[in-house]
């Protein structure tokens, strides 16, 4: 049931964004009227989900979504421009995601690893 609230949180929050973008500056009522109704279900479902989450993750994952998502709605239904870098960078929002989801399953130890494997050498 968590991740049902938080999916319905997401995808009501790409709906008022999508909105905000159909609105033309509140000049279009009806999508006017619909950004504040998407917004507020969002916001609602989004505040029981926190009873099921942990704040950070739950936000991250909210946040880093609705980022991909908006981004892929701008690219495709409003012909918004498409470059390498914009894919790079969502796809580096879509990996911190992904590891915040599973940061409890990583060695406590894999950050001090990393960095004796990658830090500078003088």
């Amino acid at each position: 049931m968590r991740w049902i609230l938080l999916s319905i949180g997401i995808l009501t929050e790409l709906g008022g964004s999508t909105c905000m973008k159909l609105s033309n500056g509140f000049t279009n009522l009806y999508a006017s009227i619909l950004i504040f109704v998407f917004w507020g279900i969002s916001f609602s479902v989004f505040m029981f989900a926190l009873k099921h989450f942990d704040l950070s993750f739950a936000y991250a994952i909210w946040a880093g979504l609705g980022i991909l998502l908006v981004s892929v709605m701008g690219m495709t239904y409003f012909k918004e421009p498409i470059s390498m870098l914009k894919i790079i960078s969502i796809l580096i929002i879509v990996i911190g995601v992904v590891l915040l989801r599973n940061v409890d399953k990583f060695d406590p130890n894999l950050c001090a690893y990393l960095w004796k494997l990658f830090r500078p050498r003088s």
